[in-house]
């Protein structure tokens, strides 16, 4: 790289770090009675930030008094991670946000309604010449990443979890920038070794011959999109109705260069649980499905359900043992362990036994945890059930609910 693209590059990678950003508008109380409207634009710069805030506000407040012949409220987010707690307490009857968001509100009793037809993915990025084919061999490397409320940030570190390790446990150190164009310089200064970008920027440095390369890459999400609550005084299908008919909708399609898509619940599965659900893997158990489990039943090993005693008494495989697993510990693979409270001892002498370890599903961590116990304290036949109940229960499998009537 040239002396003068190298200043260049870093005159932008100072910027990502240290530029001007526009205030949020504080918007005024809202009387009752209004809809009340929150717009986070996602990972755009602070201008665009701002004109998509704009665009979509005059779309969305058009299209709600259309249909609700109310009063509209709309305010402007930057803060993602403030945003999905909101999702959580119902605070506003629409969201317009990127997928992490959206995929949030829809888990908590939200509908979607429309997007822009822009899907998003995150894409670990490296020089071709640094010697990094995978996230295997990315461990102990430096890693730039968009702030972290960003879709992308949020994506890599559940697909990160999901591999059984943290960022902060397989990565030296992190870097961070407002800006996902500021980690190229991070990575051309050699500042960064991998970085964490949409693809549609790492597909444009590709276009101008930037020596990169892939190292990993997530599922594709959602673009920017609207959920409503469930019980508003307009349906998700009026309001996209009302969208669709809208010119300001149309405008912002045309801006961005977009179609309109209407979403489902689906469509947001896999954003909505990546950082909830538990690794696929567990280093010294192996992680069995529901035949397999029934297999091992029947053969003779111990099922150990480490749920609640108020969740097993409601359903249970027969046969199995109650060992709750109490946590207090982060849901994350460099949990504290030390935090948690799980009675080994129960689980016999013999280190050689078969044990199937479950609880709730993919996004139960107590039988991950459990099953991580055990390994640790010399067991050598550990089976961890990842589906647990739930997926017993909808593989026609029978089990016993007798204890909860």
């Amino acid at each position: 790289m040239k002396p003068s693209t190298v200043i260049a590059s870093t005159a932008v990678l100072l910027a990502g770090l240290a530029g001007p950003s526009i205030a949020a508008p504080s918007p005024a109380a809202a009387p009752p009675g209004t809809l009340r409207v929150l717009v986070n634009p996602g990972d755009s710069s602070e201008q665009s930030r701002y004109a998509l805030y704009t665009a979509w506000r005059s779309a969305v407040e058009q299209a709600l008094r259309k249909q609700a012949g109310s009063g509209v409220n709309v305010a402007l987010s930057t803060d993602a991670t403030a945003d999905l707690g909101s999702t959580r307490a119902g605070v506003h009857d629409v969201f317009v946000g990127p997928a992490h968001v959206v995929g949030s509100a829809v888990r908590y009793g939200y509908v979607p309604v429309v997007g822009v037809g822009r899907p998003v993915q995150a894409v670990l990025v490296t020089l071709r010449d640094a010697g990094i084919p995978d996230l295997a061999r990315a461990q102990g490397k430096r890693l730039g990443l968009p702030l972290q409320d960003s879709v992308v940030t949020y994506l890599v570190r559940g697909e990160v979890n999901a591999a059984n390790t943290s960022i902060k446990r397989h990565f030296s150190s992190v870097y961070e920038t407002r800006y996902q164009d500021a980690l190229l310089p991070c990575l051309h200064v050699r500042r960064c070794d991998v970085v964490a970008v949409e693809k549609a920027v790492f597909d444009r440095w590709v276009a101008s011959g930037e020596p990169v390369t892939a190292v990993m890459q997530s599922k594709p999400v959602p673009g920017l999109s609207v959920a409503i609550k469930k019980g508003s005084r307009t349906s998700a299908d009026a309001l996209r109705d009302a969208l669709n008919d809208s010119q300001p909708f149309a405008d912002l399609l045309r801006a961005e260069n977009a179609r309109a898509v209407a979403h489902a619940a689906e469509d947001f599965k896999y954003v909505a649980t990546l950082g909830y659900f538990t690794p696929r893997a567990l280093p010294g158990a192996t992680v069995v499905d529901a035949p397999k489990v029934a297999q091992l039943l029947q053969a003779g090993a111990t099922y150990v359900d480490t749920r609640t005693e108020v969740e097993f008494k409601a359903g249970q495989v027969p046969g199995a043992i109650l060992v709750p697993y109490h946590e207090k510990s982060a849901k994350d693979a460099d949990f504290d362990a030390a935090l948690d409270q799980f009675d080994v001892g129960r689980l016999g002498a013999d280190r050689n036994a078969e044990l199937v370890f479950a609880c709730n599903g993919p996004e139960c961590w107590k039988s991950f945890k459990a099953s991580q116990a055990a390994v640790k304290a010399g067991y050598r036949k550990v089976y961890w059930f990842r589906g647990g109940f739930p997926e017993w229960r909808s593989s026609g499998m029978k089990f016993d609910a007798a204890a909860a009537q």
